[in-house]
């Protein structure tokens, strides 16, 4: 129990934001591994899809998608984007969540919070 309660003291807060789709080259999907190894590492971890980024939720089986869901990880699509590339809630992976500006700046805000952007 002790053990269990030191790691989560030593946990990171993380919001890795992702602005490439995955087409975009080796570095999007990396990204996006990069943000699930955090989160099997035990640290507290949010990604927030958005630009041509949106577009790596679309549909399921997105191995880096599923990945980061079966880490824990929170996955935030940005409602603004996804808009913008019609882009509806059904159309997105059932592991991620449409979110607005509002999440990434409250997020940002917590104390210990790492924000990335690629």
């Amino acid at each position: 129990m002790e053990a269990q309660t030191a790691r989560a003291a030593d946990a990171v807060s993380y919001l890795l934001i992702e602005s490439k789709g995955n087409w975009a080259g080796p570095t999007a999907g990396a990204f996006l591994l990069d943000a699930a190894a955090l989160a099997e590492a035990g640290h507290r971890v949010r990604v927030f899809l958005v630009e041509d980024g949106v577009l790596s939720a679309v549909g399921t089986g997105v191995p880096e998608i599923e990945r980061l869901a079966a880490a824990g990880a929170e996955i935030l699509v940005d409602d603004f984007s996804a808009a913008q590339r019609a882009l509806g809630a059904t159309r997105l992976s059932p592991h991620v969540r449409l979110a607005g500006m509002d999440a990434v700046a409250a997020a940002l805000a917590e104390d210990g919070c790492r924000g990335v952007w690629h």
